[in-house]
């Protein structure tokens, strides 16, 4: 059987499968419950609101050919490695590949992303959970919290793309790289403030000049030439100290499709985060291949605006303009 694997915190049938999963894990802990109010009250308004519980967070979930029906729920939490929770299937849909089939795409998404190794935790009494795991190549890992009954286990994965905060220095030591990486997009038709042809020694100079004046993060490849990068830019009016802008996200055409530019965006987002701000806000050309990737991430529209600025070819395109939130 081929399952069906979707990515959709949203999706109308999450809450229940996570309502399902929290009582059937309460229930074999003991604990006296018959119904969702039951459930502690962490558990209960995560099942409520996923897209909240997980907005920075990966929701897989698995949908049988026969019916489209999502079955099945995977959560991968995002971190530096990330942690796969929640996995369930619905007790009459199993035996039938679902849970291997959303084990085996967040493996995937994590190995795309450069995760160097995945991690887990299962009650030592899910016999068949556990199996499964093992049988994927996870092996028993140091606890990272102490809870009486739960086994830790993670799974090293082949080394990816490394991410960097580069200081001004290290800026100008790979200008070279960075601009290259610059040509590729604006030669890809990626909207980012040049017209083409934009000559290497003026994307060199560009980033030459952001040395110190803002931060940024660049990818290396296996082969240390630079294949991705993403700069954060802090307000200078004191109103606004708490404000920062994500621009310049960059990947390289021969390094996408394994999850680069969320990762420089997680990296960004995280420094920021850190350092005190609250809030972000980015542009980016409507309807481009970026907005899926900021809206995965939890990035929330505020706007279109028409005729905001020109592509590579000199055409004035529509441009959305996005904020995000962060923790304080």
């Amino acid at each position: 059987m081929n399952a069906l694997i979707e990515e959709n915190a949203a999706h109308p049938r999450l809450p229940a499968l996570l309502t399902a999963y929290h009582l059937a894990t309460e229930a074999e802990k003991g604990a006296a419950v018959t119904g969702p109010a039951d459930l502690p009250a962490a558990r209960r308004a995560e099942a409520e609101d996923p897209v909240t519980a997980f907005a920075a967070d990966t929701v897989l979930l698995a949908a049988a050919p026969e019916t489209g029906e999502a079955v099945g729920c995977l959560v991968l939490k995002a971190g530096a490695v990330p942690e796969i929770k929640r996995v369930w299937v619905e007790p009459a849909a199993r035996g039938r590949g679902l849970a291997g089939a959303l084990m085996g795409e967040a493996l995937r998404r994590a190995a795309a992303a450069g995760a160097p190794a995945v991690r887990l935790t299962v009650w030592e009494w899910r016999e068949g959970p556990l199996a499964l795991y093992r049988k994927l190549g996870f092996e028993p890992a140091e606890p990272w919290e102490d809870r009486p009954g739960l086994l830790f286990l993670e799974k090293r994965l082949a080394p990816g793309d490394r991410v960097e905060l580069l200081a001004p220095d290290r800026v100008r030591e790979h200008t070279d790289g960075l601009a290259a990486l610059l040509v590729d997009a604006v030669d890809g038709g990626a909207s980012v403030g040049f017209l083409a042809p934009v000559e290497p020694a003026e994307a060199a100079a560009w980033w030459a000049g952001t040395a110190g004046t803002r931060d940024v993060w660049a990818a290396f490849g296996p082969d240390g030439a630079v294949t991705g990068a993403v700069t954060l830019l802090r307000t200078a009016t004191a109103n606004g100290s708490h404000r920062g802008e994500i621009a310049r996200l960059l990947v390289h055409r021969s390094a996408r499709g394994r999850g680069l530019g969320r990762r420089l965006l997680a990296a960004a987002e995280a420094h920021a985060a850190a350092t005190g701000l609250t809030l972000l806000v980015l542009d980016t050309q409507t309807d481009s291949p970026a907005e899926h990737l900021y809206r995965g991430a939890g990035w929330i529209p505020a706007g279109t605006i028409p005729e905001y600025a020109a592509d590579p070819a000199g055409v004035l395109r529509p441009t959305t303009l996005y904020y995000k939130l962060l923790a304080a």
